[in-house]
């Protein structure tokens, strides 16, 4: 269920929701200050090309 949940989410927003957080991050990486948030970014773009299944922990 959670791979056709995945496939369904991908195709209905999550890419573009992922290429977004993708290109913020890569915006964020441009100055020194912003390359942890960058990095954050581009971990959140996964999340969002398939969040199905997954769990954010906080460490």
């Amino acid at each position: 269920m959670g791979l056709i949940g995945n496939i369904l989410w991908f195709i209905f927003g999550g890419c573009l929701m992922g290429l977004g957080w993708w290109l913020a991050g890569l915006l964020a990486a441009v100055t020194i200050v912003g390359i942890p948030f960058g990095i954050q970014n581009i971990k959140l773009a996964l999340v969002a090309l398939a969040p199905i299944g997954k769990t954010i922990v906080e460490k």
